[in-house]
């Protein structure tokens, strides 16, 4: 696949929204896609010493409900993403983390969004005060991992990144 053209059509707060025209080997003529242009974000599986997982239960527009899912951010323009996983655990929760190790990365949606999830778990948990942004409005609560697992079967996690950072933690645990 080759991009031809591509044109910002919408600037937003968050996102920005792209018109690309691509050529593909096997097309006749050339294609437009979208592309919602979001950047890179840092997610991070925050374990306690007894291997409770940090959920935050907050909000969520684009969902119209309330959604429990782990701590995750943007990463700023320059940042590196275990940087913002750590700013994004202290701001949303004030943990702080003495270990940590990066789990995965995914797009969560690549058929139309640009944005890149960096996984990181987070251990060695130290309490302090959390600093949400002005539209934030978190509650955080520790699970444990069969609580989290009674969560997922019934429904009450539907959080994709929270999914995808608990399944890739499985497969971490099963390999070792």
């Amino acid at each position: 696949m080759k991009v031809l053209s591509s044109r910002i059509v919408y600037r937003g707060h968050k996102i920005d929204v792209a018109l690309d025209e691509v050529s593909e080997p096997k097309a006749a003529k050339s294609l437009r896609r979208e592309v919602i242009v979001h950047g890179p974000s840092a997610v991070i599986l925050a374990l306690d010493d007894k291997g409770r997982i940090l959920l935050e239960r907050q909000y969520r527009h684009a969902a119209r409900k309330t959604l429990w899912e782990i701590p995750a951010g943007g990463i700023d323009e320059g940042e590196k993403p275990l940087a913002c996983a750590k700013r994004e655990l202290r701001e949303e929760t004030g943990y702080e983390a003495t270990a940590w190790e990066r789990l995965a990365r995914f797009f969560p949606s690549p058929g139309i969004l640009d944005e890149e999830m960096h996984v990181f778990v987070a251990q060695g948990l130290r309490p302090g005060t959390a600093s949400p942004e002005e539209d934030e409005h978190i509650a955080t609560e520790f699970v444990s991992a069969r609580q989290l697992e009674e969560m997922i079967a019934g429904g009450k996690i539907q959080d994709g990144k929270t999914l995808a950072a608990w399944g890739a933690w499985l497969v971490r645990k099963k390999r070792r």
